[in-house]
């Protein structure tokens, strides 16, 4: 039975040590700035850069959960980045707002296999270039599509407009084809959120999606253990989210596609609404 795996963004070790006691399966450390707050300075995203020092202090507390580490886009230091995240304690890196197979090619010459890979499809350019992308990686790499900067780069104006409008329908379908894991953007708590994290975790299901990252509104934004521990039972809420994701991958494909209409139409209604406030 296919198990969704989790990732929890936070640089704080007594945060990443009771994470991985509880189930979640990778540590994510955001060393990505370059860019970051012009692109989405309006939006309420992780926006702090974390840096190599907490890349080793994560480090030395995980003894069974993955620590990833996302570096900046491509450019002319990507080559010493690589290199002093290893240095530091990363076991897996993460490249976001690439646009070519140049680029990855790059990114993958600088790692030369010493870690394994995950390619953040976060651009217009990098999906449609992803049939071009995938022979680039390696058995043990993966994909994530990231739903922020990709509706900020269509010129969309609501996250999950990617999934209600289905543009992820093909490139999911190619990474399967190719034998390639892939996750999909982020997840709050069962019950909350806009768009339901439900209907979110029924498109996981319908698409085939093997990831998901814990979104600040999962855990509050919580910066220290005794908030996190005092918002949410983390444990509790995992089994909970990988509960209803083993329930959606058995059920009848018609009442997923029935649940991505539903979610089609709330992503329009909340666009249609954010762009009536404008």
């Amino acid at each position: 039975m296919k198990r969704l795996h989790t990732m929890l963004i936070s640089a704080v070790p007594e945060i990443a040590h009771h994470a991985q006691a509880c189930g979640v399966d990778t540590l994510f450390i955001d060393m990505e700035v370059r860019g970051k707050a012009e692109r989405q300075g309006h939006l309420d995203t992780h926006k702090s850069a974390h840096t190599y020092a907490d890349i080793a202090r994560v480090a030395a507390v995980l003894t069974k959960a993955e620590l990833l580490v996302r570096i900046n886009p491509p450019w002319a230091g990507t080559p010493e980045e690589v290199a002093a995240a290893i240095d530091a304690g990363a076991q897996r890196l993460m490249l976001p707002m690439f646009r070519t197979p140049v680029e990855v090619a790059n990114f993958q010459r600088a790692v030369a296999r010493r870690v394994p890979v995950t390619l953040l499809v976060e651009t217009a350019a990098s999906l449609a270039r992803l049939p071009l992308i995938l022979p680039l990686l390696e058995s043990y790499d993966r994909i994530h599509f990231g739903l922020n900067d990709l509706c900020l780069d269509m010129g969309l104006s609501f996250l999950f407009e990617v999934l209600g409008g289905r543009l992820l329908d093909g490139p999911t379908a190619l990474c399967r084809n190719a034998g390639v894991p892939f996750g999909i953007g982020g997840v709050g708590r069962l019950g909350e959120g806009e768009v339901p994290a439900e209907w979110i975790l029924s498109e996981h299901a319908r698409l085939g999606s093997d990831w998901v990252i814990l979104s600040r509104a999962f855990h509050g934004g919580a910066q220290d253990l005794s908030s996190l521990v005092a918002r949410l039972d983390l444990a509790a809420e995992l089994e909970a989210i990988r509960r209803c994701y083993r329930e959606l991958t058995m059920t009848e494909p018609s009442v997923l596609e029935a649940t991505q209409t539903r979610l089609a139409l709330r992503a329009a209604a909340v666009h249609g609404q954010q762009k009536a406030s404008v």
